[in-house]
């Protein structure tokens, strides 16, 4: 896999895990954090193009979706994020955050049976990031979460077109636990940063800001404020 290396200001970070692993809620406190340092940040998520998102809603719907054409729909999904959003934001020197990246579908569209190479090869035009969180969990404790605050499994999300099990919860798990193993293939190729997603959640955003600040200089993606003076000769940063 060759990832584009076009020579931009910004940085990239991506967080990767199976759902329950912890990744969201800790990408939204990094990014927060990031924010009260007066860095220049922005958020995007899989799956969130405009452009598609009736057309995804539709076919899983009436679950007409192919494994190929469900990959080439969520591949122009994120083309089209790519091209609008994440590199115009890279090339103004923005910290770019998504919750999830190209990894999400290597792991997925393997499972769902697309060949790895394949599907690698939809996405060459992507650049990688300069850090990929992975937050590593165990399968049953990952479940427990989702299914806690789930009332109901979607179809789609349960794996129940691969036919692994006529029970949602029994397909969400078999399903998990093969995108689990994807992961697992990918962490040591693509240098994934680790993180330990039982651990206490303080901790894994401590671990989080030391591995940033470790590989980025945060002082070149600080706002420029200045001193304004208001009524009564107060001063306030802007």
């Amino acid at each position: 896999m060759v990832f584009q290396k076009d020579q931009v200001r910004g940085k990239l970070i991506a967080v990767e895990g199976l759902d329950g692993s912890g990744k969201s809620t800790q990408i939204a406190l990094l990014k927060r954090w990031l924010e009260l340092e007066s860095c220049k940040v922005v958020f995007t998520e899989w799956n969130s193009s405009d452009l598609v998102k009736s057309a995804t809603r539709r076919g899983k719907k009436q679950r007409l979706l192919t494994p190929t054409t469900f990959s080439l729909i969520h591949a122009t999904d994120f083309a089209d994020r790519y091209e609008r959003q994440i590199m115009p934001l890279l090339r103004a020197g923005y910290l770019v955050l998504a919750d999830r990246y190209v990894y999400t579908a290597y792991a997925r569209d393997a499972v769902r049976g697309c060949d790895r190479e394949w599907v690698q090869s939809l996405y060459s035009f992507a650049r990688q990031p300069d850090i990929t969180y992975y937050f590593e969990v165990p399968l049953q404790v990952a479940l427990d979460r989702i299914l806690s605050g789930r009332p109901q499994l979607k179809f789609h999300e349960a794996g129940m077109d691969l036919d692994l099990s006529e029970d949602p919860t029994e397909s969400f798990r078999i399903f998990q636990g093969m995108i689990l193993e994807e992961y697992e293939r990918q962490k040591k190729q693509f240098g994934f940063c680790v993180i330990d997603g039982s651990d206490l959640p303080e901790n894994q955003q401590a671990r989080m800001r030391a591995a940033l600040t470790d590989r980025i200089d945060l002082s070149h993606y600080r706002r420029k404020t200045k001193v304004i003076r208001e009524g009564y000769g107060k001063e306030v940063l802007r």
